[in-house]
């Protein structure tokens, strides 16, 4: 029995492979990046270096596995997200690609990784922070560009389920970070990034903080 974990190379995947691995199972992990840019590779894995927003290579990638986490995207913090829109919304190539790719080789589950982004801004201004509900995403207004594509790939992960039997899951990602994961650069999340601030204060003794 085979798992794939597209996005393999990315902080979570990287993390993830090394559960399934501790797990027992047997693991395809592909990611676009050269090997040398992944967070983690582990050699136990059937490590692959592909961009699965070719159809193809989502093809060739979900031959012969049982169960899929799809967790392949072009992200990063809001700093990144909120000005790369068009190159996040592309991400939808890999969303499309791999669940058509899931289908047709007989796919027995396979799961998406959202994000918070969904959810309309208006429901995460307030500092008396008030705790989201899954049918919060509508009526819809997600982030511009990263949660659309988001929220549209869910949407398409529901109907395959429902049109074809594929066994799609979802969960929505809020903030994720820790060891191995980005914390310069301009892609890490805010509590990297202060985590980052903090520690270079306490080095240097410059308490200036943005």
């Amino acid at each position: 029995m085979t798992t794939l974990v597209s996005g393999a190379g990315g902080f979570i995947g990287g993390h993830l492979v090394a559960q399934l691995l501790k797990d027992g199972q047997s693991v395809r992990a592909v990611d676009r990046k050269p090997f040398a840019e992944w967070y983690q590779v582990h050699p136990e894995a059937e490590n692959i270096q592909g961009d699965c927003s070719l159809l193809e290579t989502a093809r060739e990638v979900n031959r012969g596995v049982q169960y899929v986490y799809n967790l392949a995207a072009d992200m990063g913090g809001m700093g990144f997200i909120e000005n790369n829109k068009a190159a996040c919304m592309l991400t939808v190539l890999t969303s499309t690609h791999m669940l058509m790719a899931a289908q047709e080789a007989g796919v027995e589950r396979f799961f998406y990784s959202s994000s918070a982004c969904v959810y309309a801004a208006g429901h995460q201004t307030s500092s008396n922070v008030i705790a989201l509900r899954e049918e919060d995403a509508y009526p819809a207004q997600p982030e511009d560009g990263y949660g659309w594509e988001k929220l549209f790939t869910e949407r398409m992960a529901r109907h395959y389920r429902e049109d074809f039997g594929l066994q799609t899951r979802i969960a929505r990602y809020h903030n994720v970070y820790g060891p191995h994961g980005t914390w310069d650069g301009g892609r890490e999340k805010a509590p990297a990034a202060l985590s980052r601030k903090f520690a270079r204060a306490a080095l240097t003794g410059d308490t200036n903080l943005e």
